[in-house]
């Protein structure tokens, strides 16, 4: 007899326990299936981190469509008379999205406040690499995404994205942490629930499409995990699949996810038609939760 839809988050669950990985709470949806979600947790809202930056391509890929943008745009463009750097001028979209921009702007953590203008910091940096020519991951090109959504939108990377990804997911009121210029950091910063992370999720499952509505172009989303960098050097597997648009790709054929600080995941499985989301503050490895997640639930996928 198939497991139960409850059962098939049965040995994640036990995995949890048994390797201490933090987990919040872990959120199932499968097509033709109500979704199921265990909680470990209260379910409040929680910084995703770098889960952050998928929506920033998210956002990329609607003001594409909107005609505000193009994916081979020069950065420079956006931001006339700020100083850059010598090559910066190569610089496009394309390569904030990959992570290819070349920079030695490192930024992990943009919320302290020491430079008086992250934007131009990160244009006046030096390159350590020509535009495209390896993947270099840093907070600084997801935050120049939001910064270039502004530009050409005239809103804040949040307030753009609200009537258009935000409402329509049901997601009410999303609060996203700023730099200290005002603006939205892109990178990190977003608060989400579990189940609205997975609404991300499946969004880009259904290759865009929610409900009745393309939100977000079918041809675009498909481009954030097939248009992709070699990541190699990484000591963990999981980090050496490939990156594409603000998004890995998986050891897993076919899966791709939105990947954030701690254990944040939405694992996007066309194969089984299926998402995995998970929320976590794990200190240790957090790819030992995916790990969790293919040897605990996506056999139970299978067989379901």
């Amino acid at each position: 007899m198939p497991p139960t839809d409850a059962a098939v988050l049965h040995g994640f669950r036990l995995r949890n326990a048994e390797r201490n990985l933090g987990v919040y709470g872990v959120h199932l949806h499968r097509e033709g299936h109500e979704p199921v979600e265990h909680r470990f947790r209260n379910d409040d809202t929680v910084e995703v981190y770098s889960a952050s930056k998928t929506v920033v391509a998210v956002a990329v890929g609607i003001a594409q469509a909107e005609g505000l943008l193009g994916l081979d745009d020069a950065v420079v463009e956006f931001f006339p008379g700020v100083l850059h750097a010598d090559g910066v001028e190569a610089m496009t979209v394309r390569h904030l999205l990959q992570m290819t921009s070349g920079t030695t702007c490192s930024w992990h953590t943009p919320v302290r406040g020491e430079e008086p203008d992250l934007l131009g910091a990160f244009l006046a940096a030096e390159l350590a690499a020509p535009p495209g020519d390896r993947f270099m991951y840093t907070n600084a090109c997801s935050y120049a995404l939001s910064r270039i959504v502004h530009a050409v939108s005239g809103q804040d990377l949040r307030d753009y994205l609200v009537p258009r990804l935000f409402d329509p997911l049901g997601i009410g009121n999303p609060q996203w942490l700023r730099s200290p210029q005002g603006y939205s950091l892109g990178a990190v910063g977003l608060q989400l629930r579990t189940s609205e992370l997975a609404r991300l999720g499946r969004l880009l499952l259904q290759e865009g499409r929610w409900g009745e509505d393309q939100l977000v172009p079918a041809d675009f989303v498909a481009a954030m995990h097939t248009d992709v960098v070699e990541t190699a050097g990484f000591p963990d597997p999981e980090s050496m699949a490939g990156y594409g648009y603000q998004v890995w790709r998986c050891t897993v054929d076919g899966a791709w996810r939105a990947d954030g600080k701690y254990g944040q995941f939405s694992v996007v499985l066309p194969r089984q038609r299926a998402v995995v989301t998970v929320t976590a503050h794990h200190e240790g490895a957090a790819n030992d939760i995916l790990r969790a997640v293919w040897d605990e639930v996506l056999p139970q996928l299978a067989t379901h």
